[in-house]
């Protein structure tokens, strides 16, 4: 069979080895997320078509309004979670507190934890634009046997074991890393199956595209600016182009296959940045580093940061790794 034609199923079977200490539990929970997402493709597609759109009334943790469909993916993605039986807890944005699950013979025997944003840039979702879902696994550090802990969840993102998106855009992919490189799949609609079509997915060595939402402009770090402005003038292979559509997932699905850096700093309003560092960060950039790219916080390596709360959010550079590198010349520069 040829490379291209190859099936998540197929892909995952055949790269099970290469999953230290798993005995298919890690498989497991790739095939749930599979599962998970091919049933909220399906919603997400016709969204305009019926009373799902729209916010739901209530606030997330973070304050935010949740849309219907935010609501509706993350009791999908839990609920196919649990029900598969691989998992001993799950974190996700849209809940205050971590989900301990027990299993159906109240072991607590599973090995993996879960955590995830369920519907990344939902605010979109009215207006026809590319969301996703972005989720993260790590082994729990807590005795097997036992309820999980904080401490399960609480790993900083060099202890990941798989990340991955899925993008429900023009077409629908699922891109995903065991550590192993980076592999994009998409979704034939037709008949409800991922096909490979994206393998070893690489970050060009350079890159000419910057996505930060410049409105925020008077609001970011001295350093945040003066990298835009080097963005902007006209030297070398520069202007660079803009683009920012504010979907965190398809920003940094544009930048890995076409070459950018993605940035939200702190600002005046956001002190400590916006973006989650659990569900959002540390997914990215195991991601964005698996394909030849970097992560960090403007000064510090995105996945080394030690987590201390379960809803933590940390300014967010990643993208083409020369490119990161001179934001972070620039942060530097200006402190």
């Amino acid at each position: 069979m040829e490379e291209r034609n190859k099936t998540l199923g197929e892909f995952i079977i055949e790269n099970q080895k290469a999953h230290q200490y798993s005995s298919g539990e890690l498989s497991k929970i790739i095939n749930s997320i599979r599962l998970a997402a091919k049933v909220v493709n399906y919603k997400v597609n016709k969204a305009g078509l019926v009373d799902i759109v729209g916010a739901a009334g209530d606030q997330n943790i973070q304050g935010e309004d949740q849309q219907k469909l935010d609501v509706y993916a993350n009791e999908v993605f839990i609920q196919t979670l649990i029900n598969r039986e691989i998992v001993c807890g799950i974190a996700s944005e849209e809940n205050d507190e971590f989900i301990t699950v027990e299993g159906l013979d109240k072991s607590h025997n599973n090995k993996y934890v879960v955590l995830m944003d369920p519907l990344d840039g939902s605010s979109n979702i009215d207006v026809n634009v590319s969301v996703g879902t972005i989720f993260s696994v790590y082994k729990r550090v807590s005795p097997i046997g036992t309820p999980v802990t904080l401490e399960d969840f609480l790993q900083p993102g060099t202890a990941q074991v798989a990340a991955g998106y899925v993008v429900y855009g023009t077409s629908t992919m699922l891109v995903y890393t065991t550590g192993h490189g980076v592999n994009g799949f998409t979704l034939n609609p037709a008949i409800g199956t991922f096909y490979l079509s994206h393998p070893n997915m690489k970050f060009p060595e350079k890159g000419n595209i910057y996505s930060v939402n410049e409105g925020n402009y008077i609001q970011f770090p001295q350093g945040v600016k003066d990298y835009i402005k080097y963005c902007q003038a006209e030297e070398e292979d520069r202007p660079y182009t803009s683009r920012y559509i504010g979907s965190l997932v398809s920003d940094f699905h544009r930048n890995m296959i076409k070459g950018g850096i993605y940035i939200y700093p702190t600002s005046s309003k956001a002190p400590k940045g916006k973006l989650r560092l659990l569900y959002e960060c540390n997914p990215m950039a195991f991601i964005a580093e698996q394909a030849g790219g970097k992560s960090s916080d403007g000064f510090t390596r995105t996945m080394e940061t030690i987590p201390t709360e379960l809803h933590q959010r940390v300014p967010f550079f990643c993208g083409v790794e020369a490119m990161v590198e001179k934001a972070e010349e620039f942060m530097k520069n200006a402190k």
